[in-house]
């Protein structure tokens, strides 16, 4: 099964251990994982349900571009994992 990882920043304050999860695309995954983790959804999602501006997800090393549906194939052995992206100057 897809196996989701979570930012370190986020795990500081919510559980949310890497967790395995099935699905055939990574909105079903996400919605696996925030079934067993559901403080985490809005974290990563917004009220929409849309990746968040400053999250990022990798599946298998490859950045998600499709920010809104999440409709990405994944693996069966999939590797997703989700970064909060740092900003600054």
């Amino acid at each position: 099964m897809p196996r989701v990882t979570f930012p370190q920043v986020l795990q500081r304050h919510v559980e949310c251990p890497p967790v395995q999860v099935a699905g055939a695309t990574l909105r079903e995954v996400l919605d696996a994982a925030f079934a067993i983790y559901p403080t985490v959804r809005s974290y990563v999602l917004d009220e929409a349900g849309h990746l968040r501006q400053h999250m990022t997800i990798f599946v298998d090393g490859v950045v998600v571009r499709d920010r809104e549906r999440l409709a990405t194939n994944v693996r069966y052995d999939s590797q997703i994992d989700i970064l909060q992206a740092l900003s600054g100057g």
